[in-house]
């Protein structure tokens, strides 16, 4: 049965989520159902790189699905996208792989951005795209904030309490923040990331950003190893799955 592996994009706002869940709707459920009608009905499974909550945006996913129908990739990648209709879901790229090969465990890093939309004025095209903060924010101490969570570190701070990785330890591999602008963007990358843990990076940076914090309460707060010593969460509508590596 051939395996077609498959990078996608697309905008999380009318999602409960990537994963499928039975009383909401999901990017995982809504290509499932484009590719059961290619594939004469039968029921099929999606497999994605990582998962992204609700109101999160991906612009490239990378899932893999088998399906019992032997097609040209940039066929299949026409077909799921015309069985999409008009949801907001892209499938830029698809080839046949490998039986051996997994979106989920071959992936070696995950690269994030978190969008920051600085200003006064309010949002028009952009609303639930980028989250839209008022106040100035300093992007050069929010960056020298940010070095001191690159690493290997205990994260429970910035782990969401329903998290259901393992272990806290993560290795964050890169987490730089930039102006451009009006917009502040953050980016990460590492192997795997906990739950919410960007959005709560993101969160804790704005507050160093504005004044509120300095880089030593980030230090504290990340050596706390205590969810209630976090700053708050950023709200999901600026994160952006943006790539994935694999071996």
């Amino acid at each position: 049965m051939p395996r077609y592996k498959m990078t996608i994009e697309y905008d999380g706002r009318p999602y409960a989520g990537w994963q499928r869940q039975a009383d909401a709707p999901s990017v995982q459920q809504a290509i499932e159902e484009a590719i059961e009608k290619i594939s004469n009905g039968k029921q099929v499974r999606l497999f994605g790189s990582g998962r992204t909550d609700a109101g999160v945006h991906a612009l490239g996913q990378v899932a893999h699905v088998d399906i019992d129908r032997d097609m040209d990739g940039e066929k299949f990648r026409g077909a799921v996208n015309y069985h999409l209709g008009q949801a907001p879901i892209s499938i830029l790229h698809a080839e046949q792989v490998s039986a051996e090969f997994h979106a989920r465990f071959d992936a070696v890093k995950r690269h994030y951005t978190y969008r920051i939309r600085n200003r006064i004025a309010p949002l028009t095209f952009e609303k639930g795209l980028v989250w839209h903060v008022k106040e100035q924010l300093n992007a050069d101490m929010m960056h020298e904030a940010a070095q001191l969570l690159v690493g290997q570190h205990d994260f429970t701070t910035f782990r969401h309490v329903n998290c259901q990785a393992k272990s806290p330890v993560k290795t964050v591999d890169y987490l730089n923040v930039e102006r451009r602008g009006e917009e502040i963007l953050i980016h990460a990358g590492a192997r795997s990331f906990l739950h919410h843990q960007i959005r709560s990076f993101t969160g804790t940076l704005k507050l160093v950003g504005a004044g509120q914090w300095t880089p030593d309460d980030v230090q504290a707060a990340l050596e706390a190893r205590d969810r209630t010593a976090l700053g708050f969460n950023a709200p999901p509508d600026g994160l952006y799955f943006t790539r994935i590596e694999f071996e």
